[in-house]
């Protein structure tokens, strides 16, 4: 195993995190909900530990992308946080199901939901708690890239928003009936468009993208740099495994320079472009 670089703690440190806080919830809302004889409730409960499932899929997923590169595998194991993100995705799809199945039974058989005071008490907590576990997620999501960080942010997220539906069940279910199965289709909608966000992002880096333009822009300059502007860098393209990325591109050299010179020149910039944006690049001359 890799020495763990500050990216990787991050996202361990998120997904344990995750883990804990989430079983403790699980054992209060579920004990709530027993006590108070709320089925919602219990339901929510069973969905709060189905995010310690996506956490422990977080967790391994950064373990594994953070194995070192081996000759059979040199470009390392990152891609397995796309991979991780994958898996939680399908989570969040077969909870944004259920939720739309549950909601459609309610409406169709006019149900409303029956809660008591220690039954609001666990879900103003479980509000507040898990949108504070979305936000610490997206957080580290946004500060390392890491797609699967994101994925189980976004089931922190649905759980708040179970019990969102939970609450507002509670406070106005003697006024609309039919309050709970909406609230509950309109959660659902959005957790699919969150599905379709996520596995997005990660079959794109799973398949390859072209480099972003900030990228190319900073590339060209390197190069205008370093080489003048005969070079004329061109076809960029980008491999990400993880924190790992591959640049390969195309310059151009006067077809009379001697093969020693054309090599300096391509393995100069490539260590500029390696100490600049902290990725490897491979040149491709084309003769002028």
């Amino acid at each position: 195993m890799a020495k763990m670089t500050e990216r990787t703690k991050l996202s361990y440190r998120a997904g344990i995190v995750s883990l804990f806080v989430n079983l403790i919830l699980f054992v209060f809302k579920y004990y709530a909900g027993i006590i108070s004889g709320s089925v919602a409730l219990i339901a929510d409960a069973w969905h709060t530990l189905s995010d310690s499932l996506t956490s422990l899929i977080m967790i391994g997923g950064v373990k594994l992308s953070s194995k070192k590169a081996t000759p059979k595998h040199p470009f390392g194991y990152g891609r397995w946080e796309q991979i991780a993100a994958v898996f939680i995705a399908f989570v969040l799809a077969i909870v944004a199901y259920e939720f739309g199945r549950e909601s459609l039974e309610k409406l169709s058989m006019h149900e409303t939901a029956n809660f008591g005071t220690i039954a609001l008490i666990a879900t103003i907590t479980s509000i507040v708690v898990k949108e504070a576990l979305a936000q610490y997620a997206f957080f580290i999501g946004r500060k390392t890239k890491n797609t699967s960080v994101r994925a189980d942010a976004w089931h922190h997220r649905s759980d708040a928003l179970s019990s969102v539906i939970v609450l507002v069940g509670i406070l106005i279910q003697d006024y609309f009936w039919w309050i709970d199965g909406a609230l509950g289709l309109a959660i659902a909608g959005m957790l699919f468009y969150a599905v379709f966000d996520i596995m997005k992002e990660a079959i794109n880096k799973l398949i390859g993208e072209k480099p972003e333009d900030e990228l190319v822009a900073k590339i060209t300059a390197l190069a205008i740099e370093f080489g003048g502007e005969k070079l004329e860098p061109h076809h960029f393209h980008i491999h990400t495994y993880g924190e790992h990325r591959e640049l390969t591109f195309h310059i151009k050299i006067d077809g009379n320079m001697p093969l020693v010179e054309v090599h300096a020149l391509a393995d100069g910039l490539e260590k500029m472009i390696r100490e600049s944006c902290g990725m490897e690049a491979t040149i491709h001359a084309d003769p002028a």
